[in-house]
């Protein structure tokens, strides 16, 4: 669609910071192009090797585009941004980096999936022996500055937002964030072509997509964290041939989604004859992790949904 404004994926940075110079100013409801670079900052193509994941550059993961001056937002505004369009590349990855990810210590080794899609009918990517994942364009990384003073890491997620990874923040999907500084300083990237809830090896499929946004401020909100809004259900994409589903169960909620997923592994690479590792990167790009009951102390169970549609 066409924006009032377009940003470039050299005008960007790699760390929250209230300090950093805006690369524009923009009024309530005016609307934003974002042409970020995937998750490696270029690092990773279509011809890399897992090699690579040892030498990456991680100064350079994460890159966000941005900031954007919101004009008349102060502390305790609440950015509302509204996502109008997404427009995907066509080339995406999935990779295990070593001491990375939710089961890090079963799979130390370096391991990486490069994936091609079709970028206009966004239909299924090819995944191993007659998988098939369906897509759904998705911004892991939206935020402002924070009030206090200094760079912050993007990667962890923080109040005022960043790297939340929630795949329900998509086409339609209206997300509020807490304003701390004067302009609020927004800024966007880590776009993926899909990703289950709880991106469970550290990666989505990673993939350069162009986003546009809407503008607006919500005056005196004082919201404590994000939230956001979706236009429609949530996992119908990918609910037509039901899902199997493995559970931990525990005192400990981390333990728990670990037991899941470990489970989840085993009964993939056992039916589909996967390599463990294999299953564990697609998993992490369309199966969900979700806390099913949390009052029954001392126990909770955790379950992780894995949407049979891939292979059937």
């Amino acid at each position: 669609m066409k924006c009032t404004y377009t940003i470039h994926r050299h005008q960007g940075h790699y760390g929250w910071d209230n300090s950093n110079p805006p690369v524009l100013t923009i009024a309530p409801g005016e609307t934003i192009e974002f042409h970020p670079n995937d998750a490696s900052n270029g690092q990773i193509t279509v011809d890399s090797t897992a090699a690579e994941l040892m030498t990456l550059d991680f100064d350079q993961v994460n890159p966000v585009v941005g900031p954007v001056v919101i004009d008349g937002a102060q502390a305790g505004d609440a950015l509302k941004v509204t996502l109008l369009d997404f427009t995907p590349s066509g080339f995406g990855w999935t990779a295990n980096i070593p001491g990375f990810g939710l089961l890090a210590d079963q799979f130390p080794d370096p391991h990486l999936h490069i994936w091609k899609y079709d970028a206009d009918a966004i239909a299924p990517a090819l995944y191993g022996p007659g998988g098939r994942v369906p897509l759904k364009p998705m911004c892991g990384t939206l935020g402002v500055a924070p009030a206090e003073l200094g760079q912050h890491s993007i990667i962890p997620p923080r109040r005022v937002g960043g790297n939340m990874d929630i795949r329900d923040i998509a086409l339609g999907t209206e997300l509020y964030l807490p304003v701390e500084v004067s302009g609020a300083l927004f800024s966007l990237g880590d776009t993926h072509a899909a990703q289950g809830d709880g991106e469970i090896c550290g990666t989505a499929i990673e993939s350069p997509i162009a986003v546009a946004a809407k503008f607006a401020l919500i005056k005196d909100a004082n919201l404590r964290f994000p939230r956001f809004t979706t236009p429609g259900p949530v996992s119908r994409h990918l609910d037509a041939a039901g899902y199997e589903v493995t559970t931990g169960i525990g005192p400990d909620l981390m333990s728990a989604a670990q037991q899941a997923v470990a489970d989840m592994l085993e009964l993939l690479a056992t039916r589909y004859q996967l390599n463990p590792i294999d299953a564990y990167l697609l998993c992490s790009v369309c199966a969900d992790l979700r806390i099913s009951e949390i009052v029954d102390m001392p126990n909770w169970i955790v379950s992780f949904y894995f949407p049979r549609v891939v292979f059937e």
